[in-house]
């Protein structure tokens, strides 16, 4: 059995490519995204991807940010070998908005906004309204542990190299 530690460190990639796999789902398949999930109406890039390049000894590192800020650099670093680092998501299924980053090293979720909750008018609320809100971050989690089975299941087939990696490469020299 690996340390821990060295699972770590060799399987690491995995979280990165997922993000990367992702942005590419998003800008072009938007129909297998919503075949997961009903009631899905968005799932777009938000505000901020960060993006990452190890050449020999170096590491290049590129952020993007901004409401309206275009991705072309991102895809100029992609084109170059970049992983994307940390995506920025917003998800909304029905009348409610996930807003939330995800870090690719460790699939960590940071910065999740969710949709309102009730409000709380008496003490005796309050036990509803956690449980709310409890529902409400379980199913933003549900959705991405989804997404990440497709992408694994996709991962260690023989479509990855022979179908996906081609697709993902013309996307990426299409800009």
């Amino acid at each position: 059995m690996l340390d821990v530690a060295v699972a770590y460190n060799r399987y690491k990639f995995l979280g990165c490519e997922f993000l990367t796999w992702l942005w590419f789902l998003i800008e072009n398949n938007q129909n297998e995204i919503k075949e997961l999930v009903e009631d899905i109406i968005e799932f777009e890039i938000g505000n901020r991807i960060v993006l990452e390049n190890r050449r020999q000894n170096t590491l290049e590192s590129i952020t993007i940010k901004g409401d309206e800020a275009g991705l072309e650099e991102g895809i100029l670093a992609l084109k170059k070998g970049a992983y994307v680092k940390e995506l920025n998501l917003c998800y909304k299924k029905g009348d409610k908005k996930w807003i939330f980053t995800i870090k690719g090293e460790s699939l960590n979720l940071s910065g999740l906004t969710t949709p309102e909750t009730s409000k709380i008018e008496i003490n005796e609320d309050v036990e509803g309204v956690v449980i709310e809100k409890i529902i409400l971050y379980n199913m933003i989690i549900e959705f991405l542990d989804k997404l990440f089975k497709v992408f694994i299941k996709l991962r260690v087939s023989t479509e990855w190299k022979n179908k996906t990696v081609p697709l993902v490469k013309k996307w990426i020299y299409s800009y």
